[in-house]
């Protein structure tokens, strides 16, 4: 091998390792796929799908809203593949300014601009034999839309400032959270390209329609944090379970990562709770499925008990706990109260007991270190 390949390799493999998702990133690792596909029937689906498509060099597009893993499925297509040894290369479309985009993508020749000292090979040759994951393909300038086309096209295309066209063998994956029909009656997305990348769709489904993945997924990032930041973050009651099943999590997986990583480092379960309550336009969202009957009577119901529940913990919360006080207020008897905090899963006074005794011990623990320490 000559030292320019090694040199290159070399390139490949920093770009393949640094070119992971925002989930994989943030845990420095994939999750294994009893984790990434979990045991709800979408997912299961989605996991089919991805193993049939992995071995045909087609273009694939992922879509889904923010934060369901798209990245994740777009290395998995990767690293199933036949050119698994190939390059991995991700462009994140939004995150480079238009200007820049064409030759971070496509590289340059020497003098083909002003400050272009040497010339420079883009994304698409590195990933030559490998893999292109295009992250937010709707963000492309349309410019830049045509140049995309032909490379699908034909395998060609042509560094700013070359006079002819380079023959590269890549596997394109797309992803997106928008609509691209939309898109393309609004103007902003080319049609023939649309179909070019959509050979195969995955849809990734948003976590609200996977909530039996949920408990899993909190005991992963829990036992991940845990062990990142030397913590000692107990599991999750069954209380706060129950909170987290009922979440509309517009953020998706991302956001319930980011609720765990908070959870772990600051260690007690208000964290969670007080987060999720203070984010009432997202909370009560109640999911209506058109595909069959609708029960009017149970929605219904549904809201309601939603709705007893926020203003429950809101009342709680007022006044610290004490349930007497709440009772009152809300203009219930105490007994009905206590009910009611059963019923809506709400966190119980002796388990409130036992978490403000593990602060106190910790804070106490602390001063003493701290103690030690000074002297």
């Amino acid at each position: 091998m000559h030292a320019d390949d090694t040199h290159r390799n070399g390139t490949l493999t920093l770009m393949t390792t640094l070119s992971v998702n925002t989930l994989a990133q943030s845990l420095g690792e994939v999750p294994p796929d009893n984790i990434i596909f979990g045991h709800s029937e979408v997912m299961q689906s989605v996991r089919a799908r991805l193993g049939k498509v992995a071995a045909a060099n087609v273009p694939v597009l992922i879509t889904g809203e923010s934060g369901t893993g798209k990245d994740i499925i777009a290395r998995l297509i990767h690293s199933l593949s036949p050119w698994k040894v190939g390059p991995y290369v991700k462009v994140n479309c939004p995150a480079i300014p238009g200007t820049l985009l064409e030759s971070e993508l496509f590289g340059y020749e020497k003098g083909a601009f002003t400050g272009a000292v040497g010339s420079k090979p883009g994304r698409v040759e590195l990933a030559h034999r490998g893999t292109l994951f295009l992250d937010e393909i709707s963000e492309l300038d349309p410019s830049l839309q045509s140049k995309l086309l032909q490379l699908l096209q034909d395998g060609q295309f042509c560094r700013i400032g070359a006079q002819e066209d380079k023959k590269v063998e890549v596997r394109v994956v797309c992803a997106t959270n928008r609509n691209l029909d939309a898109e393309i009656e609004a103007g902003t997305f080319r049609q023939d390209l649309y179909y070019r990348i959509n050979v195969v769709n995955i849809r990734m489904p948003a976590l609200r329609e996977r909530r039996s993945d949920i408990e899993d997924l909190c005991t992963y990032f829990l036992e991940y944090y845990n062990r990142k930041f030397n913590c000692r973050a107990r599991p999750l009651s069954t209380e706060v379970l129950a909170v987290l099943q009922k979440y509309h999590w517009p953020g998706n997986i991302r956001e319930l990562e980011n609720l765990i990583k908070r959870y772990v480092i600051l260690g007690h379960e208000e964290v969670i709770t007080n987060d999720l309550v203070t984010r009432e336009p997202d909370f009560f969202n109640q999911e209506i499925n058109l595909d069959g009957p609708i029960s009017l009577k149970k929605m219904t119901r549904q809201c309601v008990r939603e709705l007893e529940r926020k203003v429950i913990l809101k009342v709680l919360q007022q006044h610290h706990w004490n349930r007497k006080q709440a009772a009152r207020t809300l203009c219930i008897s105490y007994r009905a109260l206590l009910y009611k905090i059963r019923d809506a899963g709400l966190p119980s006074n002796r388990t409130l007991r036992l978490r403000q005794a593990e602060k106190n011990a910790l804070a106490s623990s602390n001063a003493a270190n701290t103690g030690a320490a000074a002297d």
